[in-house]
This record gives structure tokens, sequence and C-alpha cells, in this order.
């Protein structure tokens, strides 16, 4: 375990400092019990293998996805900006929430298929004139579908913490279907554009309320309205998993080897003076495949050589 850098756990003693630190001699005690503790527990406690409960990932897939042309749904007062707007531009776009929909996949026993629809929602930058720009929220949506093996199960599980109330129904007849889990960093924005009528219109009832609701107010969905659609890119990860009894070694507890360290009122400044100089903020560091860029041909700007 290490205070600050006060001692060091070395096999199964430590060593500190005594000249420098005037609890270091408190300190060392400590630090030596500990490790006779800590050597008792790994060959007592942890002699043998011990069963735990875990979530087995059965599948998984990564995918990049470049979404063109979707449409950005807006409230009623940031749908008239857009009616006025010369231009847009997309400034940001951030993952909200992501639905999935598991189904077992017929005739092909131990697949599923997992529905997704991400929420987004997307910053814009309206240019209605020769002023500066006004910054707006929407939202837009992507769905897709993927197939992922998840075995099979059978079993219902009941827990002590589980209080059904009025779900009691849908608990007593639900199915050991696995878990899905997604993945996901914020979309690479890579464009908008204006488009003054489109003749295929997505009802807002797709969409969940509480997601409508943080936009306060309804979504414009008319087609003949001018809308905005964007395009990004998206990484996503997907997982499939269930809760397994695993028989695993284990070394130790999890016991934190750091200690919690905080800036006082009479030292302000000790917690800030503790922090590494960014110095790749600064300067960020150049890309260690330059060579390998296809668009360097020889020596030249951005390519070492």
């Amino acid at each position: 375990m290490s205070y600050n850098n006060t001692y060091h756990r070395k096999n199964n003693g430590c060593c500190c400092d005594e000249a420098k630190d005037p609890d270091a001699a408190g300190i060392a005690a400590d630090c030596k019990a500990e490790a006779e503790d800590t050597r008792e527990r790994r060959c007592d406690d942890f002699s043998d293998p011990i069963c735990i409960n875990a979530k087995k990932i059965y599948d998984s897939c990564r995918e990049r996805n470049c979404v063109t042309d979707s449409r950005v749904y807006l409230t009623a007062d940031n749908q008239q900006l857009v009616e006025d707007a010369i231009n847009v531009k997309l400034k940001k776009a951030e993952i909200i929430w992501v639905y999935t929909d598991i189904e077992p996949l017929l005739y092909n026993s131990g697949y599923y298929s997992v529905d997704i629809k991400f929420f987004i929602d997307v910053t814009l930058e309206v240019f209605t004139g020769l002023c500066a720009p006004e910054e707006i929220h929407g939202l837009t949506t992507y769905d897709k579908r993927i197939v992922l093996y998840g075995s099979e199960g059978r079993t219902k599980t009941f827990t002590s913490t589980l209080e059904p109330g009025e779900e009691i129904e849908k608990v007593w007849k639900s199915t050991n279907l696995p878990t899905v889990t997604i993945e996901a960093v914020d979309p690479i924005a890579l464009g908008a554009k204006l488009v003054d009528k489109d003749c295929c219109c997505e009802s807002c009832a797709a969409i969940p309320q509480n997601i409508c609701s943080c936009y306060g107010g309804e979504f414009v969905t008319d087609s003949d309205a001018r809308q905005v659609q964007v395009s990004f890119g998206l990484f996503t990860i997907a997982k499939i998993e269930r809760e397994v009894s695993l028989l695993v070694d284990a070394v130790d507890f999890c016991i934190p080897e750091s200690v919690c360290s905080a800036a006082t009122d009479d030292d302000p400044c000790g917690l800030f003076n503790t922090i590494r100089f960014p110095i790749d903020e600064f300067y960020p560091p150049a890309s260690e495949n330059d060579n390998d860029n296809p668009y360097c041909e020889g020596k030249g700007c951005g390519c070492r050589g």
C-alpha cells in the first residue's frame, strides 16, 4: 500500500524513510502488520479456488457506421430558425440513450437478433444572415440490427432484493433471455445540410416521451417542413452476456492501494501542485505511423522521412 510515496511495499514488508517523515515509525509499524495479515489471508482464505457469479460474454462484435442524411427533429421555435436559415453547420453530436430489443432467432438455436436504436443529440449552428450563427439543439436517430450468439437457458432467476409489485406477471412469465450491452463513443460530426422538402416522414411517435421532454416541446414532423439532415460516424461494440457461476483462482481482496488526497482550506493549492503539467495539451504528439499514411508521398508536411 502506498501513502503518497511515504513508504513502498516490498514483498511482505515495506521500507520507510524515518528521517524525512516524523510519522514514518507509525506508518512502518502499520505497514508491517498489514503485510503479515495479507500473507496469512492469502495462505488461508485464498488457498483454494472460489465460486463467483459473473456476467460471461458469449458473443460480441464491433462496427463502424457512416450515417448520411439523417433527419434532425426540431422543436417549433428551432424549426422557425431553420425555415429562415441560409446555411447550417453540425458542431457536435452526443449519444443520449440507446434502446435495445432482443429476440430469439427462428430456426437457429442459440442465436438472437438485436435491434438497436440510437438517440443522438446534435448541436447545430444556424446562419440566418451576416450576424453570428445561433446555436440550437435537435434530435436524430439511427437504427441497426445485428445477430449474436447467446446460448440457451430455461431457468428463471429470483432474488431476495426484487420487489416486482405490479410487474409480477411480467417477471413470472419472463424467459431467461441474455442481456445486451452496447458501448459507443460519441459520434464524429461529419456535416449538415438544408433540405427544402422530403417525400418521406418518420413519425415522432417512435421517440419516447421522456426523451422528447428534454427539448421542452413537441418535435415538428411535417413532411413539407424544411429539414436539416446530418452525417456522422459511429463506432460501437455490442456484447451479449449471461450471468453464470464460475470457479476462479483468487489472489486477494481488491483492497485500494492509494490514499485519498484532497486540498484543504489551509493549503488549497496542495492538490493542484501534485498534478502533472499537461505537456501533450500544448504540444500534441505526432502520429507514430506517419510513414504509413497513403497521402504521404516521400517527404512533406505531416510526413516523416
